[in-house]
């Protein structure tokens, strides 16, 4: 028996009817709605989320500690203003996003504990037909749209990723893992191993040390971080000398955008360099007698996964001052007091966190269909990461990872409300990509280059995410300085553009 079958299902007079139906209301989905309402003024349009709260990552994250890993300058929106430290906490995005909601009357277009099931889209109709599970209600909702923008992120958030480790079993103390922090979880006097090296690990382990007995972080290998104050001084300077918010928010993103180019760009052109301003950053919060190269030395080039900033240093100071301390080593076996590694130590702990990452998910694990038959999404292409081969009328935001997610959300959101503009003056109801024929016989690739991004997330999900193409235009290439131009300028008349 499906899901859907075990609820009452709503009858089919109660459908109701959208311009654009949004998949979640989180920080692109906020976004979404908001671009929108002033650039498309008169658009219907609905936002359907199975949480019962905005802020996506921002609402489910309830680990200790839980801050953003980019500055919010460029995390945030661009039309408002952010006035914070540059790395803010969960709680400190929910209250801006709050805001947006607030101060633009969104709230009564979003549908909380509405998650999305099935999307079937007909041609015939030219719509796409969504049902919905309404977990309050206890029903199923049925929607239909004229166009599908995709704002549901790209990971589960139900559950986090754990490996399978020998012994796991054995173990006496308690397995955690931080996308399911336990409210009532009581660290004082306790043993801790953290296993994972990454922001989630920069970012619990710090917030612990204080807490628990000791904390250790067990890493296979170590990760870049950028360790520096959480203040930005550019802005200091000029509310000192009161400079409107918005101007300060405009020169502080932009400065930020290129210090973060040319950063970007030296990490693949001198990256020998880059690795060494890196961990004299580190070596300056622990110390010329500690093992840098050991512990916090990556064998990959800066860049090639994502570098966290580490605010005021937080996480080195805590090994400094004897709170954490870390160890690099595989894990041999789980055993009933801890963990033993490949070496041969034994790490006691009271409570093991798996700070091991997410499993991705493709189009929100929502069963869709085009035209009574089942979508494949391995087998279409992506046009810039946003649009598929075979899927019409559909938009799935994907962020970057060397820059804020939010860059590319503006981004889309501009391109979806210009190609609606542009539908409605040619009078068409269905947009579709297709790959040209100039372009029929290009090479397609996996989602991803690992030689160019390689985080274990994705690389486990290669076979569930569309293929790339050789050409620039056919792959996501996570480079928003070149795509703040390209996309605005995109030809939506162009070959790869079918209309009907």
């Amino acid at each position: 028996m499906t899901a859907t079958q075990t609820l009452a299902e709503t009858p089919a007079a109660e459908t109701e009817h959208f311009d654009v139906l949004i998949v979640g209301a989180g920080i692109s989905g906020i976004g979404a709605a908001y671009h929108l309402t002033h650039q498309r003024p008169g658009t219907s349009f609905v936002i359907l989320d199975a949480l019962d709260h905005f802020g996506g990552t921002w609402w489910t994250h309830k680990y200790p500690g839980v801050r953003s890993d980019s500055d919010l300058y460029t995390f945030g929106y661009r039309f408002k203003p952010w006035v914070g430290a540059p790395i803010a906490t969960a709680g400190e995005i929910l209250r801006y996003m709050d805001e947006v909601i607030e101060e633009n009357d969104l709230a009564k277009y979003i549908r909380y504990s509405h998650k999305v099931l099935t999307a079937k889209w007909s041609t015939e109709t030219s719509r796409w037909t969504i049902e919905a599970n309404d977990t309050k209600a206890g029903v199923t909702r049925r929607f239909t749209a004229n166009f599908l923008w995709m704002c549901q992120g790209y990971y589960r958030h139900e559950q986090g990723y754990t490996p399978e480790w020998p012994g796991m079993d054995q173990y006496q103390g308690q397995i955690i893992h931080p996308q399911t922090w336990p409210k009532d979880l009581d660290l004082k006097g306790k043993k801790v191993i953290c296993i994972g090296s990454g922001a989630t690990t920069a970012t619990v382990v710090p917030a612990i040390a204080g807490e628990c007995e000791h904390v250790t972080v067990l890493q296979r290998s170590p990760t870049y971080f950028i360790p520096g104050r959480n203040q930005n001084e550019l802005a200091d300077i000029l509310r000192e000398i009161d400079i409107p918010e918005e101007w300060i928010h405009e020169i502080v993103r932009r400065k930020i955008l290129h210090d973060q180019a040319v950063f970007t760009q030296r990490s693949f052109d001198e990256p020998e360099t880059v690795k060494n301003e890196l961990l004299t950053g580190v070596r300056a919060y622990l110390g010329p007698d500690y093992d840098v190269d050991k512990h916090f030395t990556p064998s990959y080039r800066p860049w090639r996964q994502r570098i966290a900033f580490v605010p005021d240093g937080d996480i080195f100071r805590g090994i400094r001052a004897g709170k954490a301390s870390v160890v690099t080593d595989e894990i041999d076996t789980f055993t009933p007091r801890g963990i033993r590694t490949k070496s041969g130590e034994e790490l006691e702990a009271d409570i093991i966190i798996t700070a091991t990452g997410f499993n991705m998910n493709a189009l929100g694990d929502i069963a869709f269909e085009i035209d009574g038959k089942p979508l494949a999404f391995h087998d279409t292409v992506t046009y810039r990461g946003m649009m598929f081969t075979g899927i019409p009328n559909l938009l799935w935001v994907f962020g970057y990872f060397r820059a804020s997610w939010t860059l590319r959300a503006d981004l889309m959101a501009d391109f979806v409300c210009r190609l609606l503009a542009h539908m409605e003056k040619k009078g068409v109801s269905k947009v579709e990509i297709v790959i040209p024929e100039a372009d029929k016989d290009m090479k397609l690739l996996p989602w991803i280059d690992p030689e160019n991004f390689n985080p274990g997330y994705l690389m486990r999900a290669m076979d569930i995410l569309p293929m790339r193409g050789e050409k620039h235009e056919w792959q996501h290439t996570q480079d928003y300085w070149r795509e703040k131009d390209e996309i605005p300028a995109i030809d939506l008349d162009g070959p790869e553009f079918q209309y009907s």
